[in-house]
């Protein structure tokens, strides 16, 4: 599922998806969508989280729904991934918020019921559920960042979005992104000359 995934740093490898069953945007549902497809060219989030109509997974799916646009701007592919069937989020989707639902979130979220890529991802908890990883992947498919959660602690959708920018900043500027970064504020040139100006500058 993931080449040579079994060595580390898990960051810095490129993957390669199979198809898995997803509900689409729209309610329908694929039987066989193809995440590398989904991915080819963007850059991509891969947002695992352990199983729905549980208890923090709403907030972070809601969460990670109001930030659609902020995807969108970024032509960034987002989708959610749980051991769930396909049947299972789509009732989700269709279970009203006041309810303990998600209501109609903008991205797919693919099955992984037989627990294959949450298993590749190294992300499968002994209780046979995901944790909450977040895997980014730049244009070419490579993964450069990669967190787990465990299953109280919910994650940070700006921060999901920041990660976006340093990708897409140092791809065109060949900078390199400093603690704190966010788009807008100086980068360092990857040289000891850039970081020395740099140090002086902002500390």
């Amino acid at each position: 599922m993931i080449n040579s995934l079994n060595q580390n740093p898990i960051v810095g490898h490129p993957i390669s998806i199979c198809t898995s069953p997803a509900v689409m945007p729209d309610n329908s549902i694929d039987p066989n969508f193809d995440i590398s497809t989904y991915l080819k060219h963007r850059v991509g989030v891969l947002f695992f989280y352990p199983l729905d109509f549980t208890f923090v997974c709403p907030s972070e799916l809601i969460a990670l729904d109001a930030k659609m646009s902020e995807f969108e701007k970024r032509n960034a592919a987002v989708a959610s991934i749980s051991i769930d069937s396909q049947y299972t989020h789509l009732a989700y989707k269709n279970t009203p918020r006041d309810k303990g639902g998600i209501g109609n979130v903008r991205y797919p979220m693919i099955s992984d019921i037989n627990k294959k890529l949450a298993s590749s991802f190294q992300v499968l908890n002994p209780a046979g559920v995901a944790l909450r990883a977040t895997i980014i992947t730049d244009k070419n498919g490579v993964i450069k960042h990669y967190s787990v959660n465990d299953l109280p602690i919910g994650r940070n959708i700006d921060e999901i979005i920041r990660i976006i920018d340093a990708i897409e900043h140092h791809a065109t500027h060949g900078e390199v992104c400093p603690a704190n970064w966010s788009q807008g504020k100086a980068a360092i040139k990857p040289t000891q000359e850039g970081i020395v100006s740099y140090l002086k500058d902002n500390t």
